[in-house]
């Protein structure tokens, strides 16, 4: 893996977990992190990990809530403000199956935070995307895609709601916009890429029991059968920087069913296909969040 000194990294939920692990390791290749989190204690407390085993490592904490959209975009304006340049966008953050519960802006929670609170930073900070020569966009998709669908009916979940099938749901959004972001950025002659990626199932504190962690013997269970964190963040890592990479690409990892393993190329499920459904999420999602893309 190359040298990343000098580039300029945006990690969604980089204080636990996979946004964790990625973190740890571009910051060891030398780049600027920039931890967006809704928790700045816990990213605070973070960047300390990391900077008790690299002292010179340049990791600022920036306070990013996905389910508020005028934090979204106060989030964007801060880091304009900042930098001048934004080379690796991790579109990481999520929640996986709450109770149903909606966003500030009223959108049904895994819906909006994992699919709208991220193509919304995105549009909002495509002028720096667009203006840095290689710069990337990486956004976490899941297995739970596989035979999800878009239900443009109820989006919000007023007419139903079940967790998983909302997760699912949120996941094939991340995926649809990842291809379709990547699309566009071709169509338009722009040298940023967009790319998709899964950690297979990895034991990260996704797993949750309500509001509380799972109980201890049931999370060592999971550190036997599933990816530790920071295997789980390869896919991750590799999709933001692996150089052959052209751009539109899904990356897993290699073991059986894509579970656990190293990264590699995977091939989405066919509910990932529909160019017309990609449009029309594209379509909807500009609409509710009033975040349109620039591409010019």
């Amino acid at each position: 893996m190359e040298q990343l000194t000098g580039k300029t990294a945006i990690i969604t939920g980089a204080n636990s977990g996979i946004g964790l692990e990625a973190a740890k390791v571009f910051a060891d290749r030398g780049a600027k992190i920039i931890m967006a989190v809704r928790d700045t204690a816990k990213g605070e407390a973070a960047r300390d990990l990391i900077l008790s085993t690299k002292q010179e490592a340049f990791i600022t904490v920036m306070k990013l809530d996905l389910a508020d959209l005028a934090n979204v975009r106060k989030f964007a304006e801060s880091f304009k403000d900042k930098y001048d340049s934004l080379d690796l966008l991790i579109n990481n953050a999520g929640v996986m199956t709450p109770p149903y519960s909606k966003t500030k802006d009223g959108f049904e929670l895994q819906f909006g935070s994992n699919h709208l609170g991220h193509f919304a930073l995105t549009g909002l900070l495509l002028p720096l995307l667009k203006k840095t020569p290689g710069s990337r966009v990486v956004s976490l998709s899941s297995l739970a895609h596989k035979g999800a669908a878009i239900n443009f009916d109820n989006l919000d979940g007023t007419k139903g709601y079940k967790p998983m099938k909302f997760y699912s749901q949120s996941k094939l959004a991340n995926l649809l916009f990842a291809q379709e972001l990547d699309k566009r950025f071709k169509e338009n002659g722009l040298q940023s890429l967009s790319l998709a990626c899964h950690p297979g199932i990895s034991a990260t504190n996704l797993f949750k029991f309500g509001k509380r962690d799972a109980p201890e013997f049931l999370k060592s269970l999971m550190h036997n059968f599933l990816q530790p964190p920071d295997m789980g963040a390869l896919p991750t890592i590799y999709a933001a920087t692996e150089p052959q990479l052209k751009g539109g690409e899904y990356i897993g990892p290699d073991g059986k069913g894509q579970r656990k393993g190293y990264p590699a190329l995977d091939t989405p499920h066919a509910s990932a296909g529909d160019k017309a459904v990609s449009q029309k999420l594209w379509a909807v999602s500009e609409k509710l969040t009033g975040v349109t893309f620039d591409f010019s």
